[in-house]
């Protein structure tokens, strides 16, 4: 993967601000995680779980004017921030990609209206967006549905097998998030279930998929592990307060874990997890 590509790819992007130093290093991720895939010019793509985009551009761009990548989430235009979701999927619809990219917003995949003919996708993509997942139930229900849509499943979420003591406060900070939570029943949070490797290949191996290949992939430059460390500190008593039936012996228990993920965390210390990939059919 060359700077020229990636930055044809940023092109093709809202960027917040005038420095695009951010997206690149996120294409630069996506283009690792395509590789692995084995995207290839021509493919049909189904992405669940599109989000602003970043993973859609990049498998367009792969997949050529051939190609087609249909994108559907499911929260709404106006979800994400600074740049919103339907101001993201509006700006890549009207680059030069925009021509094989399809993103529909407010998509339950789970709704009875949503339906593609069988095997219509050579790939069927969830890309970093199985933790916004309410529940393992329905992930999987995803999964056993988009399996008769795809030939190929392409997977990619964080590794919660931390290998560095540097990747630490990520994993700390997920599992603060994770474990308030799991008191929800609705939640607009970007983490609402954590699954670990082991999780994850045991809901794609009973939804019927069959993994062919796996493999963890390191993009230390990523600033993910960073965002999730500055929200957590940031909201987690604004959180605990707000939620309901939480019992007290976990509220101590939560904040001892602030307080660790405090005074572990330093400026320039903390490096992302791992991601990671599976390819199955």
């Amino acid at each position: 993967m060359g700077e020229t590509m990636i930055g044809e790819i940023v092109k093709c992007m809202a960027i917040y601000g005038d420095d695009s130093t951010i997206q690149e290093i996120q294409t630069a991720h996506r283009l690792k995680l395509a590789k692995f895939w084995e995207i290839e010019k021509g493919m049909r793509i189904l992405e669940i779980g599109c989000g602003q985009g970043d993973t859609t551009v990049v498998l367009a761009h792969l997949v050529g004017e051939t190609g087609f990548v249909h994108g559907v989430d499911i929260a709404t235009a106006d979800y994400g921030s600074p740049i919103t979701l339907g101001q993201a999927a509006s700006h890549l619809k009207a680059s030069k990609l925009g021509q094989q990219i399809q993103m529909d917003l407010a998509v339950d995949v789970l709704s009875d209206d949503i339906e593609f003919a069988e095997k219509s996708f050579d790939v069927v993509v969830l890309s970093h967006c199985s933790w916004y997942f309410q529940s393992a139930d329905q992930l999987a229900a995803v999964l056993k549905k988009a399996r008769k849509w795809g030939r190929t499943l392409c997977f990619a979420e964080w590794d919660a097998r931390v290998t560095s003591i540097e990747q630490y406060p990520h994993f700390l900070a997920v599992l603060i998030q994770a474990q308030y939570e799991a008191f929800k029943e609705t939640s607009i949070s970007n983490i609402r279930t954590l699954f670990t490797v082991e999780d994850i290949k045991e809901i794609v191996s009973h939804t019927g998929w069959q993994i062919q290949r796996e493999d963890s992939i390191y993009s230390p430059e990523l600033q993910d592990g960073e965002w999730e460390v500055g929200f957590t500190l940031h909201d987690y008593a604004m959180e605990l307060a707000a939620v309901d039936g939480i019992p007290s012996k976990l509220v101590n228990l939560i904040q001892s874990e602030v307080t660790l993920l405090t005074t572990i965390t330093t400026e320039g210390s903390i490096k992302p997890m791992s991601t990671y990939v599976l390819k199955g059919n």
